[in-house]
């Protein structure tokens, strides 16, 4: 899931047709790109192994036993006491001092009524909105201070095709994602007996959103030169991180204070309760397997048929990292690239097509390629890069010719238009989707740091764990001076949840397998399926064994065999 291709498709046609050499005839379609959207790495604390692939029990069936009792009241408070909390970091750089009055698009009153009260008498407001019907429902801002300032959470549901058996609640990703955008292009119909319900997360989408500042300073956020080689370029970089995370604050106030995922689960379990689940039923990717995991360590009692694809990496084993999954992928799309001579054009081995992309990344370091006022600079030639990547082999042909063009031509205009895509800018307008602010304000609200000297050795461990992007992707810089401090850093075992099945991709991009394995191993009731495959989202890109172990769960309750591999 994430956001589709959508103005690019004509280009990124043009840019393909290049590289594979077809004519105007040839029939060529656009790609579709499923889940282009970055997952947070949150701390955790180092697991045990996870299953190997083909072992593991017989599959099995789960049903709910006893309802929870109707006393437990949702979202109770939370106390970081009860969980183990790993507390590593301090995140010392950031810039706790700056405070602002800002009040989002989305503060409301909270309901009438005192206490949880307010909100347990409330109901979520359904209006049709097309094939649809649309939510709005008030949360508080501080789910520990119910009578105080509250905020907007949107949603929309596909009602089941068939006699409703419950809400299948979904989350696309992100951080920061719409999830109402995903239900549009969602396949309810594998899950004809649940209403199915999307929505966005506090701070992203229609709900209170993340604001940071103008087009143009975001654009020159998003230009700057994270690859500094010279003191200048470093200090260039810190007052870049420093300003729009002062924009942020400026524009957001207190909002940036509580858009923790911790805060996203608490919301998530209000929905539950005011569609009257005992509990939960979720399907989350990416970035969404971390609300999901967040969920059932919070209420385990409450969690139902959950199902976690492309898993984040919940724990605090950094050997396998973000870039060195990107790295990894590219890599394959370079053996595919000096196979498919000479429609591809960049070398006749993957080493050639590797040293040719790092040389390119290199110039575009020293020297960026204007694309009319714009330049594309080495950080979005890389992000427009890693956004074909998603897709595993159905983009490798789309890749190629927007390398081409670039490298070739000389025109990085696609190489930017897709970079504009994943970052959350629409090349047409050159305005900002909320999914620009959600994502750095709920990543860091989620991860903790070392601070400007941890960034920096961070990044010289990516630049040789990852040789092809890790120095083009750069040094990250946003948390370090964020204006928020991080919340409590959650080890997740979930024990007694129900059954949790974890889907990994081995060759997946953006959330390595290996996260899925340390995910399944760390947490109690996990199951770990896997797919064969590349690209990111095992649901959206798998094969039908992959996803007859979903449908078989999320719709009868079938438990996979753990291990098990399509």
């Amino acid at each position: 899931m994430g956001r589709p291709l959508a103005g690019l498709a004509a280009a990124l046609t043009a840019a393909a047709l290049l590289a594979s050499g077809c004519g105007a005839g040839s029939g060529a379609s656009s790609p579709t790109v499923s889940s282009p959207q970055t997952s947070t790495t949150p701390s955790g604390v180092a697991p045990g192994p996870g299953p190997s692939a083909g072992a593991g029990e017989p599959s099995r069936s789960w049903s709910p036993a006893a309802s929870p009792a109707a006393a437990d009241p949702p979202v109770a408070s939370f106390d970081p006491a009860a969980h183990a909390v790993f507390t590593g970091y301090t995140s010392p750089d950031r810039q706790l001092t700056i405070t602002s009055k800002a009040t989002p698009k989305g503060f409301t009153r909270a309901p009438s009524g005192s206490g949880m009260d307010r909100y347990l008498n409330a109901q979520i407001s359904w209006t049709g909105c097309g094939d649809f019907q649309c939510g709005t429902v008030a949360v508080p801002l501080d789910w520990d201070r119910p009578d105080g300032q509250a905020i907007t959470l949107k949603m929309k549901k596909k009602a089941a095709a068939s006699a409703s058996k419950g809400t299948l609640f979904i989350n696309p990703g992100g951080p920061g994602v719409s999830g109402q955008d995903m239900l549009a292009d969602f396949d309810t119909g594998s899950f004809p007996g649940y209403d199915v319900i999307a929505w966005d997360p506090r701070g992203s989408g229609q709900s209170t959103p993340v604001t940071c500042g103008t087009p143009a300073q975001t654009d020159a956020f998003y230009n700057l030169n994270t690859s500094p080689a010279t003191q200048s370029q470093w200090n260039a970089a810190i007052a870049g991180n420093k300003a729009f995370a002062d924009q942020c604050r400026a524009s957001s106030g207190v909002l940036l204070d509580h858009i923790s995922t911790i805060d996203t689960a608490r919301d998530l379990d209000y929905l539950r309760s005011r569609v009257g689940d005992p509990r939960l039923n979720y399907l989350g990717i990416s970035y969404g397997t971390f609300i999901g995991a967040t969920y059932a360590e919070l209420y385990p009692g409450r969690t139902g048929r959950m199902v976690l694809d492309s898993a984040v990496n919940i724990t605090d084993n950094d050997s396998v990292t973000q870039v060195m999954g990107f790295d990894k992928a590219y890599r394959a799309f370079a053996q595919w690239c000096a196979q498919n001579q000479p429609s591809c054009g960049m070398g006749s081995s993957a080493d050639e097509v590797i040293g040719r992309t790092t040389a390119f990344l290199n110039r575009m370091g020293r020297t960026p390629l204007m694309v009319g006022s714009r330049p594309l600079t080495q950080n979005l030639a890389a992000t427009g890069l890693a956004y074909f990547l998603y897709s595993g082999a159905e983009s490798y042909r789309y890749l190629a010719g927007a390398l081409q063009w670039a490298m070739v031509r000389g025109d990085g205009r696609y190489l930017l238009q897709a970079a504009d895509v994943l970052n959350g800018r629409d090349p047409r307008t050159g305005q900002w989707d909320a999914s620009a602010f959600a994502f750095p304000a709920i990543l860091c609200a989620d991860s903790a740091d070392d601070g400007l000297s941890g960034a920096r050795s961070q990044w010289a461990t990516d630049q040789k764990d990852a040789p092809i992007l890790g120095k083009a992707f750069g040094v990250g810089l946003v948390c370090v001076y964020w204006t928020a401090r991080p919340a409590a850093q959650l080890r997740i075992t979930a024990k007694g949840a129900a059954p949790v099945v974890v889907l990994g991709v081995t060759g997946d991009p953006a959330t390595p397998y290996q996260q899925a394995q340390w995910m399944a191993g760390q947490m109690s009731s996990a199951v770990l399926v896997t797919w064969r495959g590349a690209g990111h989202s095992a649901w959206e890109l798998g094969n039908s064994c992959l996803r007859r172990s979903v449908t078989g769960y999320l719709n009868d309750g079938a438990v996979p065999r753990n291990g098990l591999t399509c």
